[in-house]
């Protein structure tokens, strides 16, 4: 919490702003995109401190071995072995059900660079843990980072990813030739 906050100031003083909130929800998925650069990490995670947000994050189940698992852990993050029966998705929705809140962070479009697709993982763990999606949206142009209204799935993906874009459209990458655009594969 200590670098999100001193990340948050940081980025206060070269002029971002930090717009909208968390839902009253205990347990959500935020989505941050678009992901165009190294330097988004950064301001999402003075996004988090803007926001004072205890944000939780998926990492390989490996990096949770000594001696530095508890230190993975302490900072939010989630163990997942792709290679265990019912996935990565199967391992969060475990996790949702273990706690009573949690916000977990996650880059949609699995890269930097420019893809014909988002990953879809987000959308499967949301309905499987049945918990919504606050899209955060990044605004380069304007230096403005927002978490819209929350977007819960009800059964028809093309309604759903239309809410998702239509809080999308002010978003610029750093790199917005980086972009791709706002799909996943059940769309097509």
């Amino acid at each position: 919490m200590i670098l999100t906050r001193l990340a948050y100031r940081v980025f206060r003083l070269l002029g971002w702003k930090f717009e909208g909130g968390l839902p009253d929800d205990p347990k959500v998925i935020v989505i941050g995109a678009p992901h165009t650069s190294n330097w988004d990490f950064l301001i999402f995670m003075a996004a988090m401190g803007a926001f004072r947000i205890r944000a939780s994050y998926l990492g390989k189940h490996s990096l949770f071995r000594w001696p530095f698992g508890f230190f993975f852990r302490a900072l939010g993050g989630i163990p997942v072995d792709r290679r265990r029966p019912g996935g990565v998705v199967g391992q969060v929705t475990e996790a949702f059900a273990a706690t009573d809140r949690m916000t977990l962070v996650i880059a949609p479009e699995g890269t930097r660079s420019w893809a014909p697709r988002w990953k879809s993982g987000f959308l499967a763990m949301a309905r499987a843990a049945d918990v919504p999606v606050v899209p955060g949206v990044l605004a380069w142009r304007g230096k403005r980072v927002t978490l819209a209204p929350p977007v819960r799935f009800e059964g028809d993906v093309t309604v759903f990813m239309d809410r998702i874009r239509e809080a999308y459209a002010g978003g610029t990458g750093r790199r917005p030739e980086m972009e791709g655009p706002i799909q996943v594969a059940e769309e097509s």
